[in-house]
């Protein structure tokens, strides 16, 4: 009997990249699951011409926290965790099914090709080889947690294999679109990581912020070869330096000065003691 194979997807506002996901998906899927944050579009009625099983979770800012509740819906044998703005190539599905078929492991990690500013990377951290994630696996044999980009983990004793980059052999990842796109996020992203590092604990140092800045670069450019990504590798590996930066400077604001609201109320008080100085120079026989 041939293992079931579900595929999750949690989405929010994704009409224009969920078709892709799902076309590459519903010839060879035995369930399609959709876990939707109330999106405003047409992103659930597109799941549901193609046969997935929606399901609806409050919104929280960014997917990972669902992940679980995802995985939960699903009743395949095996789970393949997809965002929307990911296809599957018909390589790497017949691929897939066979490992299911085998059962020879628990957990897969394939490789990701992840185009950028319009053209895959190859290298600079991003490239197939370099950037593989754990998406495929039997269920019960992956942990979620709630941090981050660092949500899934394999169980204790899960049978791990990292399958090697092939042309069809990954996942495609149609990433950031342009550099406003990339910034936008990246402001979005360190806020989050910011308070989820301030949660932990953990606490940071101009001077420390700047060695990560530096090292980001050194690895990315040099170590992962982003200069054989051309001007991609170059500005990839400038951007992630300042998104060190970024979430450095959001965790030392919290572990100084507190959130923003503190800030704004602090503000507030400064604005009402120059005002009533103001004032009180305005009254009668002020001097």
């Amino acid at each position: 009997m041939e293992p079931r194979i579900s595929v999750v997807i949690n989405t929010l506002n994704e009409e224009g990249n969920l078709p892709y996901a799902l076309r590459s998906v519903k010839p060879w899927a035995d369930e399609i699951i959709v876990v939707d944050m109330h999106s405003e579009d047409r992103t659930v009625e597109i799941a549901k011409e193609y046969g997935a099983r929606v399901f609806f979770h409050e919104r929280k800012g960014f997917a990972d926290p669902a992940r679980a509740f995802a995985i939960a819906q699903a009743g395949g044998d095996w789970i393949l965790i997809l965002d929307a703005d990911e296809l599957v190539p018909y390589p790497l599905s017949r691929k897939l099914r066979e490992i299911a078929r085998e059962s020879k492991f628990d957990v897969v990690r394939l490789p990701w090709l992840n185009c950028l500013l319009g053209s895959p990377l190859m290298h600079t951290g991003w490239g197939p080889n370099q950037d593989p994630h754990l998406r495929f696996f039997k269920k019960g044999f992956l942990q979620t947690t709630s941090d981050l980009h660092n949500y899934l983990h394999p169980a204790p004793h899960s049978r791990v294999i990292e399958l090697p980059f092939e042309p069809g052999l990954a996942i495609v990842h149609f990433n950031y679109l342009n550099s406003e796109h990339f910034i936008e996020k990246l402001n979005y992203y360190t806020t989050i990581e910011a308070r989820q590092a301030f949660a932990r604990g953990l606490r940071i140092t101009p001077w420390r912020a700047t060695l990560n800045g530096v090292k980001e670069f050194l690895i990315r450019y040099l170590k992962a070869q982003g200069f054989r990504d051309g001007w991609r590798g170059f500005y990839l590996s400038f951007f992630m330096v300042f998104y060190r930066i970024a979430a450095a400077a959001k965790l030392q604001e919290l572990q100084t000065i507190g959130p923003r609201e503190v800030i704004e109320s602090g503000y507030r008080q400064e604005a009402e003691r120059f005002l009533e100085a103001y004032s009180a120079q305005q009254r009668p026989g002020a001097s």
